[in-house]
């Protein structure tokens, strides 16, 4: 088939890559020139240590508590928007814990299916993205934090992710060439990492050698239907028609969506991150600072920090205090680590695509019969990319999914 995949982020990207491998002919559209975007500059985790959905019971109330400060990890821009005022109330209705027990599953599915294919790829590709597994270390220094942390330990070894609580101790044991001051933490040793931007580019020119046709710089304008099919797709740079379509646009992708009549609820979470190079003691183990939400991964001898969730709708605008909190939280847990502020050309940014629920939507269109969701998987696009562009993969060709993906309906709010 002629199939056209609207966004080249790393999930149109995997999607791109598996139908091309089943033989289709497949055309990415971008409105960006795919040198930028979430994809590149995030912390390059490949965690399924992370099956607990972001719309969890304690959510809200650690939310409100965090809008009141300008470095705190999560922030909603307060502004009349009727997108985010129903996004806010599907988030608070799914806080609770029937919809966390009913997501562990298809998460943790997803996140080992994904992993899974990102071996495979390391295997199969002639080119080096930094693919690493050295597990996981979430860090904490109280005794909250240290209580939560325990019950999500106990209950991934119960579900079958593993998982050790550590000691401050024994967190030092696994850091030989920084000092790390903590109260504990909990090791995932199932969890990988890789270097995005490495990947990124290779796979874009490796997909453009085995004929997959990108056409950057080019918007979506309309989407035209004829008889329950979408027909055309209207374009800055002219028509475009297709067998198939996918909807791979990430934040945008309730805009896109909403051309159709079809209700994708989405809100961008803006993260930062920057990147310190030629460390001469770095960190060995990929970590998450809990308290201050922020992720800090080895990438050769660079070594990334990122973080922050701002809900602020699609602004590619950079807010310096929430780089601030990055920067301040650094000292705490790697007390004789001394990080300077950056400048703001230093500093990355990337809109995360979050649905409500905290679950992405993957699958047909009810509605619309040559239409697939691949979006919305929130600060786990790069975690999830493979599994999900092989699910796109068998759903196009109507072969039995990897995994049950009925969670993931795109058209659940509909």
């Amino acid at each position: 088939m002629n199939i056209g995949i609207i966004g080249g982020g790393i999930i149109g990207l995997s999607s791109a890559y598996y139908l091309n491998k089943a033989g289709h002919q497949v055309t990415i559209i971008d409105q960006t020139d795919l040198k930028d975007g979430c994809s590149h500059g995030n912390a390059g985790m490949i965690v399924p240590s992370h099956f607990i959905p972001l719309a969890t019971p304690g959510m809200i109330s650690k939310g409100i508590k965090w809008m009141f400060s300008s470095t705190s990890p999560f922030y909603v821009r307060p502004r009349l928007s009727g997108d985010l005022i129903k996004w806010g109330y599907q988030f608070y209705k799914h806080s609770t814990k029937q919809h966390v027990a009913h997501s562990i599953p298809a998460l943790k599915e997803i996140s080992l299916l994904s992993k899974a294919m990102y071996q495979q790829m390391a295997r199969d590709l002639s080119f080096d993205f930094g693919y690493s597994e050295r597990g996981l270390m979430m860090l904490y220094q109280n005794a909250e934090t240290e209580k939560e942390e325990a019950e999500t330990a106990h209950l991934a070894n119960k579900i079958g992710i593993e998982a050790h609580v550590l000691s401050e101790a024994e967190v030092q044991q696994l850091e030989p060439e920084v000092k790390v001051k903590v109260r504990g933490g909990v090791y995932f040793p199932g969890d990988a990492h890789l270097t995005p931007q490495l990947l990124v580019k290779q796979l874009i020119a490796y997909l453009k050698e085995k004929g997959v046709d990108f056409k950057t710089n080019t918007y979506v304008t309309d989407l035209i239907t004829e008889r329950g099919s979408i027909k055309v797709l209207k374009t800055n740079g002219g028509d475009l028609s297709f067998d198939e379509v996918i909807i791979a646009t990430g934040s945008w992708s309730g805009e896109v969506a909403a051309k159709l009549g079809i209700t994708v609820p989405m809100q961008a979470g803006k993260g930062y991150s920057f990147t310190l190079q030629n460390m001469v003691r770095n960190v060995q183990i990929p970590s998450i600072f809990l308290e201050a939400r922020v992720a800090i991964t080895p990438m050769g001898n660079a070594l990334r920090f990122g973080g922050t969730m701002e809900i602020t709708g699609v602004d590619h605008g950079i807010n310096m205090n929430r780089v601030k909190g990055i920067v301040n939280s650094i000292p705490h847990y790697y007390p004789e680590m001394k990080v300077a502020m950056p400048e703001e050309k230093e500093i990355w940014h990337g809109l995360r695509p979050c649905s409500p629920d905290g679950l992405p939507y993957i699958g047909k269109s009810r509605r619309i019969k040559n239409l697939t969701f691949a979006t919305g998987h929130s600060m786990m696009g790069l975690s999830l990319g493979p599994g999900t562009g092989k699910l796109i993969s068998e759903i196009i060709d109507h072969e039995k999914p990897s995994m049950p993906i009925a969670a993931f309906d795109p058209e659940r709010f509909d």
